[in-house]
């Protein structure tokens, strides 16, 4: 764990004392070292658990979590180096070292087996995120967005809060292995069923669930394109790994809290899929599309089953893939155009051929294409939810057949179609674009090939 940690934490002298001209190439490769170290942890044991400490801890769900969350720091800082170009020195620094304070943090989140080390770790990824969206969004509305952000999380999260204390006075402990092995502490009590509800809610709004989504939308569109990435790829992601490891503890409880949170995630999935239809903003559309999936991954955490957490732990890492990827290529168009409109940024693909091949990857991808990993993930969601309930098969069909719907609709007006009279010459693509793209894919293309690594069991 440690060897990870330090050198992530190395990363801010790095970025703090590197010369102007090597500050890019210094961090990005030390990030991408790291990145390479973290590999390891993919490697499956019989052990539940592998370097376990008295605190932290890597198991089959939250080793692929913490690869993605490694391999993504120097794919945010490939992508920011056009958007900070104009910036003073002391600015990029600064920027650096916001998005290498997170890293830490993410890792802790997501290797705690204490939970009060995973609340503080949880909450603690929030100061850096805002501090990115406020800083460096692009408009003045990357103000209230980031209050959205922040009161939406603090008001979901004091109650988890409460709930922790109750559980340690009430169990003595709060190792995660070691409650997993006890009767479950919570009871059909009203006690028992308010605290079960404050433990979900917090990660529900993280995921987000559909209805307490409103602040997801606002923070990607206000975000920078690291601020984006960093949200939609990982800060989701601690939601479905929460509601994954909190369900566990519940017991009975959850065969009657599930209904509610399951119906929303659902019908969610099919509301989001079709306001993604009418977006005029590509920015906002890919936002949708998080919510849209994301509620597969809540529906799948709730039926607790060894097929629904499987799928929903595919699902969460190929989505961190793809719809990073398709930040970064809606980024590459805003650089361009100065528009993230649909109707003035479109048929770029005879100006920017190979960006093309790009955006046809990455929606191939978003919409669930055999052999791809998205497909396996949908798949065993859906059958494990058939299992629990054949009514669900209309929703889940429904909503597949709209998240093809509109991401043909992006790919079709972003690529195709009459060029807008005011777009007369585009600057080429450049190198490090395409990096950043194949960096992206490549996982995806490998993990279609071996996805047990990625599936949460042996």
């Amino acid at each position: 764990m440690l060897k990870i940690i330090i050198p992530t934490i190395m990363l801010l002298p790095t970025a703090l004392l590197s010369p102007q001209n090597l500050i890019w190439t210094n961090t990005t490769t030390h990030s991408l070292l790291i990145a390479t170290i973290s590999l390891q942890w993919l490697h499956p044991t019989y052990f539940p658990y592998k370097n376990l400490t008295q605190w932290t801890g890597i198991d089959q769900i939250s080793a692929p979590l913490l690869v993605l969350s490694c391999w993504l720091l120097p794919l945010m800082l490939l992508a920011s180096q056009n958007h900070l170009q104009q910036e003073p020195l002391v600015r990029k620094r600064i920027f650096i070292t916001t998005l290498v304070t997170i890293q830490p943090f993410i890792i802790l989140a997501f290797s705690s087996t204490e939970l009060t080390l995973f609340y503080i770790s949880f909450e603690a990824t929030l100061i850096p995120t805002l501090i990115l969206i406020t800083r460096w969004g692009s408009q003045p509305e990357r103000l209230s967005a980031g209050i959205y952000l922040l009161f939406y999380t603090l008001i979901s999260s004091l109650p988890l809060l409460i709930t922790l204390l109750q559980l340690h006075t009430q169990t003595g402990t709060l190792h995660l292995p070691t409650l997993e092995l006890m009767h479950p502490p919570l009871t059909f009590s009203w006690t028992g069923v308010m605290s079960g509800l404050a433990l979900l809610m917090t990660f529900m709004v993280k995921a987000p669930l559909y209805g307490l989504h409103l602040w997801l939308p606002k923070a990607h569109v206000e975000a920078p394109i690291a601020g984006s990435m960093l949200l939609a790829a990982l800060l989701l992601k601690l939601g479905g790994y929460g509601i994954m490891r909190v369900t566990l503890l519940m017991g009975p409880l959850m065969n009657y809290l599930c209904y509610p949170f399951l119906a929303l995630a659902l019908w969610g999935a099919l509301m989001t899929s079709s306001i993604c239809l009418r977006q005029t903003d590509l920015k906002s559309l890919i936002a949708y599309s998080s919510v849209s999936h994301m509620g597969l991954v809540i529906a799948a955490g709730m039926i607790q089953t060894d097929w629904s957490f499987s799928g929903a732990m595919i699902l969460m890492i190929s989505h961190g893939l793809t719809s990073s990827m398709l930040f970064c290529l809606a980024n590459t168009n805003y650089e361009r155009t100065h528009s993230r409109i649909l109707l003035l940024a479109r048929g770029l693909q005879p100006l920017l051929p190979l960006m093309g091949t790009w955006w046809l990857l990455a929606s191939l991808t978003n919409m669930a294409l055999p052999p791809t990993t998205n497909l396996m993930a949908e798949l065993t969601i859906m059958v494990a939810l058939f299992k629990w309930s054949p009514l669900t098969i209309m929703l889940t069909g429904l909503a597949t057949l709209l998240t093809a719907l509109y991401t043909l609709f992006m790919l079709l007006t972003t690529q195709r179609g009459a060029l807008p009279t005011h777009i007369n010459s585009v600057p080429n693509s450049t190198t490090r674009e395409h990096l950043l793209m194949a960096l992206h894919i490549l996982p995806m293309i490998l993990l279609m090939l071996k996805p047990e690594l990625i599936s949460g069991s042996l």
